[in-house]
């Protein structure tokens, strides 16, 4: 007989899954961590760049002015970009009040969200780990340190790109639909943020698409096709909107020249920033010279390491780039669809093409601009970290490890050289362990010792970062063009020489420099940055504070955003104010003595009287507002509603100031350069008939490529010939509606 036994199955334990109780806690603290840093000192930067700030103003009480992006609640005309990263600050204003925090706490949580996403998007590839550091590499870079608590369209900007970064990686995941139309309409939006520079990381999202996404090729294609559709769609809603409304109904479109949007991107926001042809810019445009030793800095390879952007940015681009190669290399053989190598595609190809079109365009480029770099430098640092650890039993990761490692030692010894009486501890320090880590890396070691050299290489490649970006939250910002970090000196080549204007950057041990004459004058009868003697850098007040909502308790938001102790300009850096000649709070020439006292009528003048533009004293620069004093605000507050404009003056930044310390709408003749051709002198002269202006502030002025021919110019004529000037707390002011 014989028996038949079935094999039963031979039950097993479920594998239990890999637990990582310390990933949330640390994102969590990653992302409060931010929060606090960023929050940290914020009211210090006052109205930060008050040109934006006073549109923000204007959109927070009128919701044409809100639509169309205007400078003046009464729609005169709009800032020199789409109104996108306007909204979310005008809806906070909306909320809380016109305030510092107000509009400043918004880019502090897109700062925030960024890193958050960023976390998700290298996460989903390469692990928890990766995503931490690259999430830390982003938060700590000083450039976004910076721009994440400053009103400028970078912090949406850089938000949406992650945004469309993150989308495409859960396309190369599962190849839906919906993802590809995400991906499109973020840029889409971003393009209303800032236009066609959102564009330089649509090269990467298509290749990494194509090369990647699970569908056959011709889906694929077809997918990108829909993905090009939801960008034209998100983007061109608006401009169809602005093109098609009445122009006589609608804000003067600021940029333009013809007073169109479609010219404002292709020029001036457009092709005009790679060539350098830019119409209406702050300097006269035009190609580079041989060499490319332009305006705008020196182009070239090496662009990103030089002072104005080392600093900013450098500090982890030969490692981001080392990485990016290693990654490529380990992920050679992976499937077509593998994700990680769809993903170092992606910021690769971001970081590269982003990084050599900033690094050759001829037009206006500002140092801030790089932290369009800081996602995708972040995001190979964090993954590369982790793929160099994985392999590195291998000799040839090692060793491109301990290059990596090397160079970035390298850099940060490079860029801590140019302050070396700033923390001058760090750079020797950072020396030491750097070649230690980079030794450390060429050799097997057991596992304790591999984490121990892990540490001092992230020491190395963090430490520079991180106090660069101390430094950045610790110093008051304001003006048009701020930047991370201490004071380096000459700031690349802008347009005036040396230092330029409203950089936005407080220096550091307030000793002053020698100005130009040997004297501690520049011509004109100012100090080396352009004041007048005993007034503030631009945008400041004479204390060195930069100016704060005169409707915060106590005139000041908390923190007061006063200087640490010895601020100053270093002996033999460049000087950071005004060019000669541009109007400030008190402009060169105009004495104590010649201002009203508290509480008394405003004493005349005759037009040219105290300073140094045509007709006198002035409120504001090019590059950045003044606060006026409580008189000035006073006299415009004064039956302010009963006009549709209380002010007007020349350039934006002549303008925000007042608009700001009083809510009510000021004209800004010209938009931010002043050489916008609106209003026309005409169209003013039928203003002022109408009874709609009230004063008109002297004293402004535009950039280098204005002209007395110029509507601005045409109209400061008709002003000074036909009404009396008058001169309150030294500034130059006109009553527009008194007898002619």
């Amino acid at each position: 007989m014989t028996t038949t036994s079935t094999a039963q199955p031979v039950a097993t334990e479920p594998q239990p899954k890999v637990r990582r109780n310390w990933e949330y806690p640390a994102l969590a603290a990653l992302l409060i961590g931010t929060a606090a840093a960023y929050l940290c000192n914020l009211s210090a930067n006052g109205w930060a760049n008050s040109f934006y700030s006073a549109a923000v103003q204007a959109g927070s009480v009128s919701w044409k002015a809100f639509f169309f992006g205007s400078s003046d609640a009464a729609n005169s005309i709009t800032v020199d970009k789409p109104p996108a990263s306007l909204w979310l600050m005008e809806l906070s204003v909306r909320a809380f009040g016109l305030n510092s925090w107000s509009i400043l706490v918004p880019e502090v949580l897109l700062g925030v969200a960024g890193v958050a996403l960023v976390w998700a998007t290298v996460r989903r590839p390469f692990g928890p780990a990766a995503g931490l550091l690259a999430g830390v590499a982003l938060a700590v870079t000083p450039v976004a340190a910076l721009m994440f608590r400053f009103n400028n369209p970078e912090a949406l900007l850089v938000f949406l790109m992650v945004a469309a970064a993150w989308a495409m990686t859960r396309a190369v995941e599962d190849g839906r639909w919906r993802w590809l139309v995400l991906t499109g309409a973020l840029i889409g939006f971003g393009f209303l943020t800032k236009q066609l520079q959102v564009l330089l990381v649509v090269p990467a999202l298509a290749l990494t698409y194509s090369i990647a996404g699970p569908p056959k090729l011709g889906k694929r294609i077809l997918q990108l096709l829909a993905a090009a559709a939801a960008m034209v769609v998100a983007a061109g809603w608006w401009l169809l909107a602005v093109e098609l409304w009445p122009a006589s109904s609608r804000p003067w479109i600021g940029g333009s020249h013809e007073n169109s949007i479609l010219e404002l991107t292709l020029g001036y926001n457009g092709l005009g920033r790679l060539n350098g042809n830019e119409r209406g810019s702050v300097g006269p445009g035009g190609d580079l010279p041989s060499g490319g030793n332009g305006m705008w800095g020196s182009t070239g390879i090496t662009r990103m390491f030089e002072p104005a952007q080392g600093g900013q940015i450098a500090w982890l681009i030969p490692a981001a780039l080392v990485a990016l190669v290693v990654g490529i290399l380990l992920r050679g053989r992976a499937a077509r669809t593998d994700q990680q190598r769809a993903s170092l595609i992606l910021w690769g190809g971001w970081l590269l093409g982003t990084g050599l079109v900033f690094s050759f365009m001829a037009g206006i480029f500002h140092q801030y601009y790089t932290v369009a770099l800081a996602p995708a430098i972040a995001a190979l640092v964090g993954a590369g970290a982790v793929l160099s650890w994985r392999g590195r039993h291998r000799l040839w990761v090692r060793t491109a490890s301990a290059l990596a490692v090397g160079l970035t030692t390298a850099t940060a010894w490079m860029l801590l050289s140019r302050t070396p009486e700033w923390q001058s501890w760090l750079r020797w320090t950072v020396l030491v362990v750097g070649a230690i880590a980079t030794l450390a890396a060429l050799f097997p070691a057991p596992r304790k010792l591999a984490v121990i050299s892990a540490l001092a290489a992230a020491f190395t490649f963090l430490a520079g970062p991180v106090a660069y970006a101390v430094d950045t939250i610790a110093t008051p910002h304001a003006g048009s063009i701020p930047s991370a970090g201490p004071n380096v000196g000459m700031r690349g080549r802008p347009p005036w020489g040396e230092g330029m204007p409203g950089m936005g950057r407080r220096t550091q041990d307030g000793t002053g420099t020698t100005g130009r004459d040997g004297a501690g004058q520049v011509p004109g009868g100012t100090t080396p940055d352009g004041r007048s003697p005993g007034t503030g850098p631009q945008g400041t007040t004479s204390d060195g504070r930069v100016p704060q909502p005169n409707n915060a308790p106590g005139g000041r938001m908390p923190g007061d955003g006063q200087l640490p102790d010895g601020a100053g300009t270093p002996p033999g850096t460049a000087p950071q104010g005004n060019p000669p000649g541009d109007g400030t709070m008190f402009p060169p020439g105009t004495l104590p003595d010649a201002q009203a006292p508290q509480g008394t009528a405003p004493t005349q003048a005759a037009p040219g009287d105290g300073g140094p533009g045509p007709d006198g004293g002035g409120i504001g620069g090019l590059l950045g507002a003044s606060e006026p004093s409580a008189q000035v605000v006073s006299l415009l507050e004064h039956n302010g509603g009963d006009y549709t404009w209380v002010a007007a003056a020349i350039g934006s930044n002549s303008a925000a100031g007042l608009q700001l310390a009083t809510e009510l709408p000021v004209m800004p003749i010209g938009g931010f350069n002043g050489s916008d051709p609106s209003p026309t002198l005409e169209q003013f002269e039928r203003y002022v008939a109408e009874g709609k202006i009230h004063y008109f502030v002297g004293g402004g002025r535009g950039g280098p490529g204005s002209s007395d021919s110029s509507p601005s110019a045409r109209i400061t004529q008709w002003v000074q010939q036909n009404f009396t000037a008058i001169q309150v707390d030294g500034v130059t002011l006109y009553d527009l509606t008194a007898a002619h």
